[in-house]
């Protein structure tokens, strides 16, 4: 039997209009399974459970430390070295007591991920690692189960919804993990205090969306913020119909030896244009960002249309990939190296943002 929805704690979400009452419900009768409580689970943990999610999971065996609480602020400087499962579970209960709030103060495994996952209707990615990412990507392809993705990176944040209605996978965005020392987490990189407190709070909303039917989610896109600029865009995701067919877990997701995209400064870039080097740039950008200005001798390839074996590459010239800041050439080296695994493909670190800063309109070309 349902439990009545309490009216006065939920009035200003069900009096908003195509929300009200039935909304409520849903989200009332929905599970939801948050993969770590750090930076990006904390703000998701406090709004779903705020906004009345019945059941909410929290698996995450770290403990609290200093270092976090710039980001973390559901914690504080007297719990230091307690269970962070556990201290969330006691504050979100204080929040909202009719939220049935299950803790698994574990780490998720290969084991488990299939038994946890299953429990619940949506699952929101809130973990800071690539292996636990793919493990819990697979997971949910394996029992259907849309998948909120987040991600920050320094000044930068990423969000996306996988495996929903027949959307792309993570898979799709990452086919193949990266290499263990070639994208630093948080702990090594660092990130702004308020950057994933805002990707968290995308994330819950995302999760929002997918459980009542409102609006339109991100499945099939992945948003890009920079919050240095306040700029964020969005790049169209293609799906790969192979990445839905997982029927397994693999035995093991800890990072392997892999190729890696090799990084071409802007700076070196420029001594290839002065020198004469012979090179092959390809810009993944936009058509109308492509118009207003691109570099001297490249050719416009959106990335949601490069098909890497309909693109022949010379293994004796290299191949140059270039977008606005480097995540997109990335994504794009990535899938041609694929292809053409003993080609010399680069990706331009920081891409047009960079070369602005340091070479204004030197070789740029605009209409």
């Amino acid at each position: 039997m349902n439990k009545p929805i309490n009216r006065e704690r939920y009035l200003r979400q069900t009096q908003l209009t195509n929300f009200g009452e039935a909304a409520q419900l849903k989200l009332a009768q929905a599970k939801v399974l948050v993969v770590g409580a750090g930076g990006l689970g904390v703000p998701a943990l406090q709004y779903l459970t705020g906004m009345g999610v019945g059941t909410i999971g929290i698996i995450d065996f770290d403990t609290i430390c200093l270092s976090n609480l710039h980001r973390q602020v559901l914690y504080t400087e007297a719990e230091v070295g307690q269970s962070k499962a556990m201290v969330a579970h006691a504050k979100l209960k204080a929040l909202n007591a009719e939220v049935d709030i299950q803790i698994y103060n574990e780490a998720l495994t290969v084991g488990n991920a299939l038994k946890l996952v299953g429990q619940y209707d949506v699952i929101i990615d809130a973990t800071d690692n690539f292996s636990t990412r793919y493990l819990l990507n697979d997971a949910c392809v394996i029992l259907n189960k849309p998948f909120v993705y987040g991600a920050v990176q320094q000044y930068e944040g990423y969000v996306s919804v996988f495996n929903y209605q027949g959307g792309p996978t993570y898979r799709c965005l990452y086919p193949q993990p990266p290499a263990a020392n070639e994208i630093p987490d948080c702990n090594t990189a660092g990130v702004l205090g308020v950057v994933p407190g805002i990707i968290g709070m995308q994330q819950a909303l995302q999760a929002i969306k997918v459980i009542t039917g409102i609006g339109h989610t991100l499945s099939g896109y992945l948003q890009i913020y920079d919050f240095l600029s306040d700029e964020q865009y969005k790049v169209k995701l293609k799906l790969n119909p192979e990445n839905k067919t997982i029927k397994t877990l693999q035995n093991s997701y800890e990072p392997v030896s892999c190729q890696t995209v090799q990084q071409l400064s802007v700076e070196e870039l420029y001594d290839w244009y002065e020198s004469g080097k012979s090179f092959r740039l390809i810009d993944v950008r936009e058509p109308d960002e492509f118009a207003e200005e691109h570099l001297k001798g490249a050719t416009s390839c959106p990335l949601h249309q490069l098909k890497p074996a309909e693109i022949a590459l010379n293994n004796t010239i290299p191949t140059v990939l270039f977008c606005q800041k480097g995540a997109r050439s990335s994504k794009a080296a990535q899938m041609l190296q694929q292809q053409y695994p003993t080609a010399y493909i680069y990706s331009v670190l920081g891409g047009m943002d960079f070369w602005q800063d340091e070479f204004d309109d030197e070789y740029l070309v605009r209409s």
